[in-house]
């Protein structure tokens, strides 16, 4: 079980006026993220700078990764497909999902190896560099965030209805195997995750209004409480020690056109104890 808390701390605001934020990836000196409220990709820099990248067709979720060579990948969740953005800015179909996905395909994972994890309901589906579609996990608890370790061995996903974090091994043809309860959260509601160099994991937590650090077994090793849900965090920056925070005050699943309106969600950071490792 979770140990005691830490003394919680503060993050700063650098930008306001998200929908509705998901997915932060650090990428090429940027923070890039999803708004699945305004349908765009976003990128922006450590001053604040934004930039919209890529606007996309459809509604949430859309949840983003990077293949090895550099192509952006987009999860066109209802639609079950996998968009690759090209060299020339267009959208195409990398790869249809395997369905049903229950509700909708969700999170994106792309490891060392080109191997892309894609989570949704209650699974995981594994799309190989050679194309192949299968899916290598099933009766999960609303899988969400996933990272895979610098090793590339083991796959760590938020099961956000289940309060924990399960690890899998990762087979050398990229299947899932061992499954075990990485990390049981007490009252934590884990969604997006990432990794640091001294193997502990960031989870965001919505109706906690919190971050947290925790290491393998769920000891907490630090929190960072924040006025609105987090549903999303990312360690990125000049030294990769920055947490970047997307929380958006959630209103619950019936309010999303609402929320996107209001536009109530900011990017916060935070400089973390740790620097980023893994994927992504």
């Amino acid at each position: 079980m979770p140990s005691k808390p830490s003394p919680a701390r503060r993050a700063e605001i650098l930008m306001s006026g998200v929908a509705m934020g998901e997915s932060p990836r650090w990428h090429e000196n940027r923070l890039w993220f999803s708004d699945w409220g305004a349908q765009e990709i976003l990128c922006i820099d450590t001053n604040g700078e934004r930039e919209v990248t890529v606007p996309v067709p459809f509604s949430l979720p859309f949840c983003i990764d990077w293949l090895p060579d550099g192509r952006l990948l987009v999860v066109s969740g209802r639609e079950g497909r996998l968009l690759r953005r090209e060299r020339n800015g267009s959208l195409v179909t990398h790869a249809d999902l395997p369905g049903p996905a229950g509700m909708g395909w969700n999170e994106i994972v792309v490891d060392g190896r080109g191997n892309a994890y894609i989570n949704g309901g209650s699974g995981i589906a594994l799309l190989t560099p050679d194309g192949s579609v299968r899916r290598v996990a099933d009766r999960m608890a609303f899988p969400n965030g996933m990272a895979v370790t610098p090793d590339n061995l083991t796959l760590i996903v938020a099961e956000s209805y289940g309060k924990k974090l399960t690890a899998f091994d990762i087979a050398l043809d990229g299947g899932l195997e061992k499954r075990r309860v990485w990390a049981d959260l007490g009252d934590g509601v884990p969604d997006g995750i990432c990794i640091d160099t001294d193997g502990a994991v960031w989870y965001a937590d919505v109706p906690n209004k919190r971050c947290v650090r925790v290491r393998e077994g769920g000891e907490v090793l630090e929190t960072v409480t924040v006025d609105r849900g987090c549903f999303a965090c990312m360690l990125g920056g000049v030294e990769k020690k920055t947490l970047f925070i997307i929380a958006t005050e959630w209103r619950g699943m019936d309010k999303i056109a609402e929320m996107a309106q209001a536009r109530t969600g900011q990017v916060l950071t935070f400089e973390a104890p740790s620097t980023h490792a893994g994927w992504p």
